[in-house]
């Protein structure tokens, strides 16, 4: 059961996305929102200015309030400014992760039935406008748009009216729509209001004691929903972003340098690299100004806490827990110790964030039991777009299932144990395994397989397959199962980057593959 809209409360009855552009734009408009690697720079005025043409432009083209646009650019310049345009139209804004390929794109574009589909033209190699393509054949009235480094823009032009939330009791319009690979092999469409990430962006703001003099490290993908964070976070607090457009280019480091990050995020695989590359660079430190490292989405070793905070200065990490339903729940704070901000990711992020520790047999586990974390929150989605999937994502009393393992230490802190959805999480990307493993089947070699998550020390986890084979004189090989999974168009970062193959699999009396034992087998 969905909570009830009385039982979260809107920050205000008109707060949105546009609202806080020209807030912000009023406030500070020569201050600068954004950087990128090539030296472009944008104020928060000219960011409200460049929407509102970007807005016209898109309105010329026909789109209008209430439709859905699919989106799929990388972090920059461009992004942001489309974003805020969206919102400005009042359309329902849908943005997808250009780690996606047709399969996936397909799926989204068939549920959440767009208007316009925007992408670049050719980005890192691949063709997106091609994809678009193909899928506007197959959609009918999808149109598709290619943005580069130009949008579509008009000096004048009629925009509608500004649409404030609704008043009660009716609810308030859905803005936005993050796909989420689970524990299916299809992708699941999570709707939010622009409230529900505001809360979100204030709980992070307050965490991180953000300021206008802060300079963020954008370096993970605007379109996840943690980009729209940062940026609705950068928009409140009038902090700057450093636009990454690729981590692993060369040129990210003397960006982040040059621009004076003081909040280097945003997770562990990042913060890893930003250590190997200090231990490059002798007798000085990489980012002198730094004062955290804000990260989420993947396991963090303490180790690396302390080692950030001796070898680059700061107070080390500031991680926090949440998923594209719920983002920040819990979240460590500039002032917590040092010690809980290496072993747990912080406390609740605000008032309203209720994390319900569940033992197994149902009871409401006390500070230090273990079991199953299930939330209400300010900033919690308002269901799947598929509603069948509600049922089963919340409780009779209107918490969300996270699928997700752990307790609540006697300070208030949440520490993480492990997770019930069948899930790898790989540089903070859910690989789920039964996907993986429905591909792997396909296999003529292939008699059963379990695909399973070990824990890897510079992605997180990294996806290991386990197989049994027909003939076991003429096993599968690692490269003919990467050929043969690249030629089904699984997406690349879900292909196994390890293989075992053994006589039979584990299983209990009721024909239930023992993941735990194959876990235990193989970890290194």
């Amino acid at each position: 059961m969905i909570p009830s809209a009385d039982a979260i409360q809107p920050i205000s009855e008109d707060q949105s996305l546009w609202r806080l552009i020209e807030a912000r734009a009023t406030a500070t408009p020569n201050a600068q929102l954004g950087v990128d690697r090539l030296g472009r720079e944008l104020s928060f005025g000219g960011y409200r200015d460049r929407a509102l043409r970007t807005a016209r432009g898109l309105a010329a083209l026909g789109l209008q309030p209430g439709q859905r646009v699919s989106w799929m650019l990388p972090t920059g310049m461009e992004s942001l400014i489309l974003a805020g345009a969206l919102s400005r139209l009042g359309v329902v804004q849908n943005p997808i992760l250009p780690i996606y390929r047709d399969r996936d794109l397909d799926f989204m574009t068939k549920q959440c039935q767009p208007t316009l589909l925007i992408t670049p033209g050719q980005w890192r190699g691949f063709d997106y406008a091609s994809m678009a393509n193909r899928i506007a054949e197959k959609r009918g009235p999808l149109r598709t748009l290619v943005v580069d480094r130009t949008l579509p823009e008009a000096e004048t032009g009629e925009l509608p009216e500004l649409q404030l939330s609704a008043a009660p009791p009716a609810p308030d319009p859905i803005r936005w729509l993050f796909y989420t690979s689970g524990t299916t092999a299809e992708p699941k469409g999570v709707q939010h209001l622009d409230e529900t990430l505001l809360f979100a962006a204030k709980a992070m703001s307050e965490a991180l004691a953000l300021r206008q003099s802060d300079r963020v490290a954008f370096v993970f993908p605007v379109t996840h929903v943690g980009g729209i964070v940062w940026l609705m976070a950068a928009l409140s607090s009038g902090c700057s972003l450093i636009l990454i457009e690729h981590f692993a280019d060369p040129d990210t480091i003397p960006t982040l340098q040059k621009a004076g990050v003081t909040l280097a995020a945003a997770g562990t695989i990042f913060h890893e690299s930003y250590l190997a590359a200090q231990r490059k660079t002798a007798h000085r430190r990489l980012f002198p100004e730094v004062r955290a490292f804000p990260g989420g989405g993947a396991a963090k070793p303490a180790q690396l806490h302390d080692d950030l905070k001796k070898e680059m200065g700061g107070v080390g990490i500031l991680s926090g827990y949440g998923s594209t339903e719920a983002p920040i729940l819990t979240i460590g704070r500039v002032e917590d110790p040092s010690r809980k901000l290496a072993l747990t990711e912080g406390r609740p992020s605000l008032p309203g964030v209720d994390i319900r520790v569940v033992r197994d047999d149902e009871t409401v586990a006390k500070a230090g039991q273990e079991g199953e974390l299930r939330v209400r929150a300010p900033q919690l989605f308002r269901g799947y777009l598929d509603s069948r999937l509600d049922r089963e994502a919340f409780d009779v009393d209107g918490y969300f299932r996270t699928g997700d393992r752990g307790y609540l230490d006697e300070d208030g802190h949440l520490v993480i144990t492990g997770r019930l959805k069948d899930i790898i999480i790989r540089k903070g990307e859910n690989i789920p395994a039964k996907e993986v493993e429905d591909f792997l089947y396909r296999h003529p070699k292939i008699s059963d397989v379990a695909v399973i998550g070990l824990s890897d020390p510079t992605t997180g986890e990294r996806c290991c397959a386990v197989v049994t084979c027909h003939d076991a004189t003429e096993p599968i090989s690692f490269q003919e199962m990467k050929t043969f999974l690249r030629d089904q168009r699984l997406l690349t970062q879900r292909i196994p980057e390890q293989l075992e193959i053994i006589e039979s699999l584990p299983r209990n009396a009721t024909g239930k593959v023992l993941k735990q034992q194959l876990r235990d087998r193989f970890e290194c």
